[in-house]
């Protein structure tokens, strides 16, 4: 969680002036039955290695970092979660397709 900046106004000699914070309304976590996730392998710019990337989570931050850890430890193997994306290292296509399937996700 990062703290809230003050928007425009770096600092003020005015002891009466109010701040602006920009607060970003947090997003909502679908129920699993109401995702559709897409589960396809990539190679692009990742030196030759494939990965397999599950795109289309709708949710918080945190929502989106457990499942990408629970995904990664199933499947036994590393990856990351972030921009809204999970990467997951290899060629693990169906594997994953499976798992969030079981979870109830639906998954293309």
């Amino acid at each position: 969680m990062s703290k809230k900046q003050p928007v425009g106004v770096v600092y003020s000699t005015n002891p009466d002036y109010q701040y602006q914070y920009d607060d970003e309304p947090m997003a909502e976590t679908l129920p699993p039955a109401r995702q559709r996730l897409r589960v396809t392998l990539d190679r692009h710019h990742r030196g030759g290695k494939t990965v397999t990337l599950v795109t289309g989570f709708v949710g918080t931050d945190d929502d989106l970092q457990a499942l990408g850890r629970t995904l990664k430890s199933r499947c036994g193997v590393g990856g990351a979660a972030k921009d809204g994306e999970i990467i997951i290292q290899g060629d693990h296509l169906d594997k994953v397709r499976q798992l969030l399937a079981a979870d109830g996700y639906n998954v293309r």
